[in-house]
């Protein structure tokens, strides 16, 4: 999947699309909206406004990718190895909880958000075919895509337990995937290793227009 990120005249960025990457990009999109979750409806009746303010989640959620996309914001790992008491990280704890409170609702409603950005956009397209289509996303539309894109990688990273070193770029041979690359085609996590690296393509050279 050779598709990358350019520069689109007046700004913003665009690129090449076949069906199926379309599809492929859709459907991921999709699927991390359902991880996310639809969110919290305000009650027939209530305020919206009251709704704005509702309190979400103290605990980490229980899956791991949904941890790594909402990580606590006090629970480094060296920093709470590093607490010089039990009190200390007791109070680290509670502050993570009390930080995850007020914003996770927030932070879900925006990857969302996003995420639904990079579905619209597709859906914009006209049938691609083999030949690809062209999508020209506007500045805003572009720093959604690169939320989104982040957030699959992290998500697909996690199902494959590629760490953060990994993808900072340990591995075998540059292979961030730590030799996952090379797997046999018989293997049921090939599909998914070739959409992480090929997003991360998309990623990087997104990140590259933004920043040209």
């Amino acid at each position: 999947m050779p598709g990358h990120f350019e520069p689109a005249p007046g700004g913003g960025a665009t690129i090449a699309l076949d069906d199926v990457e379309v599809s492929i990009l859709r459907s991921l999109a999709v699927q991390l909206m359902e991880l996310i979750g639809p969110g919290d409806e305000p009650v027939e009746g209530e305020d919206p406004l009251a709704a704005l303010f509702a309190e979400g989640p103290s605990e980490a959620p229980s899956d791991p990718a949904l941890a790594r996309l909402f990580p606590d914001a006090y629970r480094d790992p060296a920093a709470v190895a590093g607490a010089k008491s039990a009190a200390e990280e007791e109070e680290l704890r509670a502050a993570s909880a009390e930080f995850r409170r007020f914003t996770e609702n927030d932070l879900r409603a925006g990857k969302r958000q996003n995420a639904f950005a990079m579905v619209r956009a597709l859906d914009s397209l006209d049938a691609a075919g083999e030949a690809g289509a062209v999508l020209v996303l506007t500045p805003d539309d572009a720093r959604c895509w690169l939320g989104t894109l982040n957030d699959l990688r992290l998500t697909i990273g996690t199902r494959l337990e590629i760490t953060e070193d990994d993808q900072g770029g340990a591995g075998d041979e540059g292979d961030p995937t730590g030799g996952l690359y090379r797997l046999p085609d018989s293997d049921p996590r090939k599909p998914m290793v070739m959409a992480y690296l090929w997003l991360g393509v998309l990623q990087e050279t997104l990140v590259e227009t933004l920043m040209g």
